[in-house]
């Protein structure tokens, strides 16, 4: 009898060497999604940055830096899960920026043809002017 309460004794002392290993694994904490993926969020989306994109970006960082950090974290989080796989020029992201709300400032300029070359309507009205005295 005591052969038996010797294995029984070895049955529940590898039983509990098996449970606390499976314990220890369970508390070791698991690598999440963030720590998976390495590559910054806006570096992901300056890779599907096109034409203009970026000058709209840097825009927007400039004069919305909070609300900004929070849409190019989720366009981020978009393009590496591949829901988002698409260029995205200055157009799209201006566009996005306007829906929810953020209206990015752009510098804009209006060229005209003067001559065979293109001047800026601010330089084709002064030297009008000019012209004028």
């Amino acid at each position: 009898m005591s052969d038996e309460d010797h294995e029984l004794e070895m049955l529940k002392a590898k039983r509990l060497a098996e449970m606390q290993k499976n314990i220890t694994s369970q508390s070791k904490p698991q690598p999440t999604t963030e720590q998976k993926k390495t590559v910054p969020f806006r570096d992901t989306l300056i890779s599907k940055l096109g034409y203009r994109g970026m000058e709209v970006l840097q825009n927007a960082e400039r004069q919305f830096p909070n609300e900004t950090k929070m849409i190019v974290d989720k366009l981020g989080e978009l393009i590496q899960s591949g829901e988002i796989n698409e260029e995205l020029d200055g157009g799209k992201l201006l566009a996005l920026f306007r829906s929810v709300g953020i209206s990015v400032r752009m510098a804009t300029k209006i060229s005209v043809e003067q001559d065979g070359k293109f001047v800026s309507l601010s330089d084709k009205l002064t030297t009008k002017d000019d012209s004028n005295d």
